[in-house]
Order: C-alpha cells, then sequence, then structure tokens
C-alpha cells in the first residue's frame, strides 16, 4: 500500500453505498479494506471487487479485523449507535451518513461517545456540496438578490406513488414512522442553514397521502429566522417535477429578495431576475453531472479528507449536525401541536 493511503472500512452496503464506493474509488490515496453489512451478498460484492480476502455481516468484527483509518457508516438510522461505538473502541474515524441516528439522544450520546474517544465524526450530509448551493451561497453574499425575504424548496421527486412506493430502491422507507421530515426534508433544512444560519422556529403542516407507507410523504414546513426571514419546504413525494433526472436537484428552489429573485430548476441551471423586470438571465457556472446530485458524494467525502490529512475547517461534524436534528423533532412538535415551535438547539 503507498505511503499515506487512508485505510476505508465500508458499513452499510445498502442501495447507496454505490453511490460512495464509486466515489472512494476516484481517490488515489484511499483504499478500501473492509465491506461489513447483515446481508453478507452484500458486503461480499464490494469485497470482491477490491480484491478483499473477507466480507463481513458484523461492523464491530470488520473494524476489529482490518484496522482502517476511517469507516464509512452508510447503514440506517438504527444502527449508527452501535457502530460509533465500536469505531471509538477501536479508536477509528468515522464518517456517518444522514438521518444520523435514530433520535436526538442517540445522535447525542453517538457525539458524546466521538468525542471521548477523541476521534473524528462527520456526518454526510451532502446536499449542501451541491454545486448549485455552493455557487448560490456565492451569489446571496455578492448580493445578487439583495436582502433576503424567503427561500421556498418544492422537493418533487415522483417517487412516492402506489402500492409498490419504495419497493425498488429503499423498502425500509414504507415503515418509517417518521418519513418525509425524517428521512428527506433534514436535507433541504440543513441547506438553510448553510445560507441562512439557524432558524429560531417552525411551523410544520404534515400529511400522508399514499397509504401504502406508514410516515409522512407531503406537507409544508416553514422555517422562522431573524429579521423575519422564512424559508419554505413544500415537499410532496408522490408529484414530479420537470427535469431530465428527477432525482439530480429533487424540486425547484427559489429565493426572493430586495433587488430579484434567485431559481433553480430541476436540471440544475440557475437564473436570476432583477426587480422589476421581466426578462430572467441564466447564471453560468461550472459543475459536473457525475454520480449523486452534482457529485456531491465525492466532494463531502473530499472535504472529510482534506480536513483528516491538512486540518482544514470541518462542515457538519457530529455536534454541529446536532442543530439539524433540533429542527426536525421541532417541526414534528409543531405538526402534533398546530402551533408554531421554538427550536432547542441542545448547546442553546
Amino acid at each position: 500500500m503507498a505511503k499515506n493511503q487512508t485505510r476505508l472500512a465500508i458499513a452499510g452496503c445498502g442501495y447507496f453505498s454505490k453511490y460512495h464506493v464509486e466515489a472512494w474509488s476516484r481517490f488515489d490515496d484511499v483504499s478500501v479494506v473492509g465491506a461489513a453489512d447483515r446481508d453478507l451478498s452484500k458486503s461480499r460484492q464490494i469485497a470482491i471487487s477490491h480484491g478483499l480476502p473477507t466480507a463481513f455481516d458484523k461492523p464491530s468484527d470488520m473494524l476489529g479485523a482490518t484496522s482502517p483509518d476511517l469507516v464509512d457508516v452508510i447503514a440506517p438510522p438504527h444502527a449508527h449507535l452501535a457502530i460509533i461505538r465500536s469505531a471509538a473502541e477501536f479508536g477509528i474515524n468515522v464518517i456517518c451518513q444522514k438521518p444520523f441516528c435514530g433520535n436526538m439522544k442517540e445522535a447525542q450520546e453517538a457525539v458524546a461517545i466521538a468525542e471521548q474517544a477523541g476521534i473524528k465524526l462527520a456526518i454526510h450530509e451532502n446536499f449542501r456540496f451541491q454545486p448549485w448551493y455552493r455557487e448560490i451561497k456565492k451569489l446571496l453574499a455578492a448580493g445578487a438578490v439583495g436582502q433576503v425575504y424567503t427561500m421556498n424548496f418544492q422537493m418533487r421527486p415522483g417517487d412516492g406513488k402506489g402500492e409498490d412506493a419504495y419497493l425498488d430502491r429503499q423498502p425500509y422507507f414504507r415503515e418509517m414512522r417518521r418519513f418525509m421530515l425524517f428521512e428527506t426534508a433534514v436535507h433541504h433544512f440543513d441547506v438553510f442553514q448553510f445560507l441562512l444560519g439557524r432558524p429560531k422556529a417552525v411551523y410544520a403542516d404534515l400529511r400522508r397521502l399514499n397509504p401504502a407507507i406508514s410516515g409522512e410523504d407531503s406537507g409544508y414546513v416553514v422555517l422562522h429566522f431573524d429579521n423575519a426571514v422564512r424559508a419554505i419546504y413544500d415537499g410532496n413525494r408522490l408529484v414530479d417535477h420537470k427535469a431530465e433526472d428527477r432525482r439530480l436537484t429533487m424540486g425547484e428552489f427559489f429565493i426572493e429578495g430586495s433587488a430579484g429573485i434567485l431559481r433553480l430548476d430541476g436540471d440544475g441551471n440557475i437564473f436570476l431576475r432583477q426587480a422589476g423586470r421581466n426578462d430572467e438571465q441564466q447564471h453560468a457556472y461550472e459543475w459536473q453531472n457525475t454520480g449523486f446530485g452534482g457529485d456531491c458524494v465525492y466532494m463531502y467525502q473530499a472535504h472529510v479528507l482534506s480536513h483528516l490529512k491538512k486540518n482544514t475547517p470541518l462542515e457538519n461534524s457530529g455536534r454541529d449536525y446536532l442543530s439539524n436534528i433540533a429542527i426536525v423533532e421541532a417541526a414534528y412538535k409543531s405538526a402534533e401541536g398546530g402551533c408554531v415551535s421554538p427550536i432547542e438547539y441542545p448547546d442553546g
């Protein structure tokens, strides 16, 4: 193995792991040394593709046997805490997929375990690394829309219809009692925080439209920020939107401000319209339609590797990510009570 190689283990080899594994394969300084999944047939596929002698069904066994520098946790939320605990015992750094753990209590315990063990814990919340949101952040800083009044994301993947919804990709979605906010909207809550900072309160109105699933699949969430700024998440998993690939952006995004309006379409194009004008201008920027979501998986992996090797700042550490969980929990509280709920952040 070449010098300065990062030894990587994969914990969880289900549907989304293919995007992680493909992205990792593009780093010359990363070597996959182990793969684990409770379904051995899945971990064997990764083991064979990387010339590994053994596949594992238990992450703890894999970590002990392979001694990686970093474990990429791509398992469902209920498995996160146990894997992070095992990683901490072996002194192994962690990237953990979202949703991070099953609830705030578990997530706080995972963060405490990692901090006590002195290991790095990064949450693989990659939507903020999609190239259009990185570009939009720059445009806002440059005053492209002036003072921001409202942000509105209309999530319309069109994948939630019918009795067989989600069976072909992630069937466990169907059993989640808390679904759309916990699993999907958290992406955009993180994007709103990336662009606007922390909201202080939330109002949510949620519905289940498809009786074949257990949780909500449609609804509105209004996040309240300082200076009367609002961010609206308008989600409906049954309805689609205009796009060549409806999973690229998963919907359309609008920002209204004092100087104009910014629009992101389903193909990753950004448009700007000045206040008082009717002509909309496309904003040119460079990005690659590779991997998932504009290559955001690779982008976040590169970000974490830079932190581990060069000590550059880390976005979405485990502790940072508790704020997203706080927003999700406050939104469910709001929906249950039919009222605006203040967001109680763990760090105050």
